[in-house]
């Protein structure tokens, strides 16, 4: 495929991969979102469902990833320059030399999505999580562990933010996902589609997720690290604890949705 060489940092074709870390603080990627890396690229040309718009190179990168080159469209450019021209665009050093942009289209919102939905048996449910990090290894758990979809809150960070689908493995770019509205609108909605959604939570009165039967269709609900879950989330769902060590009471978010779907996958496999 027909490659197209850069020679300048301020080439007009390259916006979209200026200053990557600046618009990632002032979410200045708008409709459109920057992947990085191999293996990420690889997921977004053969699983991903998102359009990509162009590639981005740097020079020592081409003969090594020649075979996945091959499989970009003719109709997206791929651009490539030497690795200072790649740092100068960037903003900071690109070691792994490989950025492209997508574009996000339309997201769907949770209540939306879910009257959509087909007969989907788990979910990820996620509420008020604004930490980049900790959403991607949701993304990255709930793939893991077969959940059909995730749904976030307008609270929660854009999943396709640079940094969470790396984190993510890349599972942000094909697991089905909605994003909007209020916590309780989407556990609402979720309930309202038929399904038991357990509130992960370290109150005492909330059940072991031992002890808990796995219904048909469930729905796993996180909070944010720290505060974890409001009273009126809680209220609305079924309250679910995991059993810990005496005088410590909780895990990373990720860490508990791993858990909690672990159960659940054990019990449908």
């Amino acid at each position: 495929m027909p490659l197209i060489p850069v020679s300048h940092a301020d080439d007009p074709r390259l916006d979209a991969y200026v200053s990557l870390r600046e618009k990632d603080l002032t979410s200045g990627h708008g409709a459109r979102f920057i992947i990085e890396g191999k293996v990420t690229l690889e997921t977004a040309l053969r699983r991903g469902r998102f359009a990509l718009e162009s590639v981005f190179l740097a020079e020592s990168r081409v003969e090594p990833l020649a075979d996945l080159l091959a499989e970009v469209p003719e109709e997206i450019p791929v651009y490539v320059a030497p690795q200072a021209v790649m740092d100068a665009v960037a903003g900071f050093p690109m070691h792994r030399g490989v950025l492209a942009c997508g574009l996000k289209g339309e997201i769907t919102a949770p209540e939306a999505f879910l009257a959509a939905q087909g007969a989907a048996s788990t979910l990820l449910l996620m509420s008020d999580l604004s930490n980049h990090d900790n959403v991607g290894a949701c993304f990255r758990n709930a793939a893991a562990f077969g959940a059909d979809a995730v749904l976030m809150d307008a609270q929660c960070c854009d999943p396709l933010y640079r940094k969470a689908i790396r984190v993510s493995s890349g599972s942000s770019l094909w697991l089905p996902y909605a994003h909007g509205g209020t916590g309780l609108d989407m556990v609402n909605a979720a309930k309202a589609a038929g399904y038991e959604v357990w509130a992960m939570t370290p109150r005492a009165d909330a059940v072991p997720i031992t002890e808990m039967v796995v219904p048909e269709r469930v729905a796993i609900l996180l909070g944010a690290e720290g505060p974890g879950l409001p009273d009126e989330l809680i209220a609305a769902s079924m309250p679910v604890r995991i059993p810990m060590s005496e005088g410590f009471d909780s895990v990373n978010v990720a860490t508990a949705g791993a858990i909690a779907m672990a159960h659940i996958f054990g019990a449908k496999a």
